[in-house]
Formats: C-alpha cells, sequence, structure tokens
C-alpha cells in the first residue's frame, strides 16, 4: 500500500494507491497526521487482524507531498552467472537473462527506429511536396521552419526533455512514445530538402504539363504523380536514417535519458554497466549489445548504400 499527503493551509489531503477500507484510512490518516507533525522518518501500523507493518515517511520537497511507504526486500539470485547451458550469454544485474534482454533490446531498438523514421517520412514528404510543387511564399515559408529546425540543438533538447520526463516520473510505455515522437519531430527537415528539391526538378517536366491540361486535381499531382518519382531517392535516405536514429535511441538509453527499466533496448543494457568492475570482469553484459548495434548499423548503413547505386544511372554500366 502506498500513500501521498499533501499539506494544504494546514490541513493534510490523503491519496491512496490501492484499495482500504474507511476505517483503515482514517486510522492511517490520523496517525500519519501526527508523526508528519513530529517530523517522523517511520511509524508502525497494526489491522483489525493484528498484523503490524512498518511505514517509511518520506517527503518531496518541490513538489510539497509527503509519501508513506512499505519497504519491501527482494532477493536476486544468479547475479552477473557467467555463460552457461541455461543462460546462453550469462545474466545480468537483475538476474535476467541476457540472451533474452538482447532479443528484447532488439525489437525496441528496431521499433523504435522504423517508427521514428515514418514519422519523419511522413512530415518531411509532406512539406517538401507542398514547398517544391507550389513555390513562392509557400516555399519561403516552409524552407524558413526547416533552417529554424536546423539551428535547434536536437541533443541538448532531447536531453533537456528526459530530464523532465525523469523528474515528472513518467511511466516507461508513455516515455517510450513521447521519446518516438521527439525524435521524429526533429528529423523531418532533411526529408522536406530532399522532396522539395526532386519536385522542383520535376514540377516542369512534361507528364506535369499533361496533368495539368486533364484538369487533375492539385493534390493528386503532387502525391500521385510526384512523389512517386521521389521514392527510389526517399528509400535511400530513410534506410541511412534507420540506423542513426538507432544509434541516437542507443545514446540516450546508454545515458538514461531513453528506453527505461523494464524494457530493455541496446543503449539500457550496456548502461547496466556502470563502474570499471563490471566492464572489465563482466564483458558479456556490454559486449554482446555493442556488437548487435554495430551489425544493424552497419548493415542498414550498407543496404542505404546499396540501394543508393542501384536507383543511380550514372552507376549503371
Amino acid at each position: 500500500m502506498k500513500a501521498s499527503a499533501t499539506k494544504k493551509n494546514g490541513i493534510l489531503h490523503f491519496y491512496f494507491d490501492g484499495e482500504l477500507d474507511e476505517h483503515a484510512a482514517r486510522l492511517i490518516r490520523r496517525q500519519t497526521d501526527a508523526f508528519i507533525d513530529d517530523n517522523a522518518a517511520k511509524f508502525n501500523y497494526t489491522d483489525a487482524e493484528g498484523n503490524e507493518a512498518e511505514y517509511d515517511i518520506v517527503y518531496d520537497a518541490s513538489a510539497k507531498v509527503w509519501s508513506v511507504k512499505q519497504m519491501t526486500e527482494t532477493y536476486v539470485y544468479d547475479r552477473y552467472a557467467s555463460p552457461s547451458k541455461e543462460h546462453w550469454l550469462g545474466t545480468d544485474t537483475n538476474g535476467m537473462d541476457m540472451l533474452t534482454r538482447l532479443m528484447y533490446g532488439g525489437r525496441v531498438s528496431l521499433i523504435i527506429g522504423f517508427i521514428v523514421v515514418a514519422i519523419e517520412g511522413s512530415i518531411g514528404i509532406v512539406m517538401g511536396g507542398i514547398s517544391g510543387y507550389f513555390g513562392g511564399w509557400v516555399d519561403n515559408l516552409i524552407m524558413r521552419i526547416v533552417d529554424v529546425f536546423y539551428c535547434l540543438p536536437s541533443m541538448p533538447i532531447i536531453i533537456i526533455l528526459g530530464a523532465a520526463m525523469d523528474a515528472m516520473r513518467i511511466d516507461s510505455w508513455t516515455r517510450m512514445m513521447y521519446l518516438m515522437l521527439i525524435l521524429g519531430f526533429l528529423g523531418w527537415p532533411s526529408i522536406a530538402r530532399l522532396v522539395r528539391g526532386q519536385i522542383l526538378s520535376l514540377r516542369e517536366q512534361e507528364f506535369m504539363l499533361a496533368t495539368e491540361a486533364c484538369g487533375i486535381k492539385v493534390w493528386h499531382r503532387i502525391f500521385r504523380h510526384l512523389i512517386p518519382n521521389v521514392i527510389p531517392q526517399l528509400i535511400v535516405t530513410c534506410t541511412m536514417s534507420l540506423g542513426s536514429t538507432i544509434l541516437t535511441e542507443a545514446t540516450l538509453s546508454f545515458l538514461g535519458l531513453g528506453v527505461k527499466y523494464p524494457f530493455a533496448s541496446w543503449g539500457n543494457i550496456i548502461n547496466d554497466v556502470n563502474n570499471a568492475y563490471v566492464m572489465t570482469n563482466y564483458l558479456f553484459i556490454w559486449v554482446p549489445a555493442g556488437i548487435c548495434l554495430l551489425i544493424t548499423v552497419l548493415g542498414f548503413n550498407f543496404v542505404g548504400d546499396g540501394l543508393r547505386d542501384a536507383f543511380d544511372p550514372k552507376m549503371k554500366r
């Protein structure tokens, strides 16, 4: 059971986390009020069945909230166990199987990478398509917005937002959603510039003059005739961006500002190496995650290079 209390105008307001009958709630309110006034750090509570439990009173000065918590002990077995038949890559500081965490961490890292690239691509295609087709003041306005985004220090912004989410104690799943949205929102300008440049060279060609002569709607001209011609270049750019996005997520998770426990990612697996002793004596904790990260990023970069060469007519003989 957990409870929190906020004192306003000398009156304590209680909030209970979990099921509690009214009689027990009144007793805890009365006892906690007295102990808070006495600046006590803990107190004992005996329920109607005679079971006694010790509770700690913790005061958060920034939020002006007292938290009443019951401490529990957790025993962890097989900490830093060496690779064996039961655990092929050993276990981490929490006794968790490293091979399982690597697989789950790879899934999380790849999901974040694909979703971030999808967000970047969606915003970049729309903004770049509108900018390149209409030109004039629309093009100038969108390009100035792109310039502003290029001037933003992305990493400090992400670090500040990560620290803010730590202070607000946002749960791991919501935090991961915010991380994907932030990375996607900050990464679209490069794709918008690419799409704009391609459309500027395509909109004066004969097939576009034919679409105008046929009276096709503007949005159909952009998204059914111009954008498909930019897809090859977009695929190359997005593939290259996928590797850098996974690397960015791993960096943030390593710094403790990305994916949080209990979710696993390759970055926060490496983050488990929190001192030189673990780094030098338990290589199986961080080396496999580093190798997976290296192979994945290199793989996507090689795929991007191969697609670029395949789509470039100058490379064909």
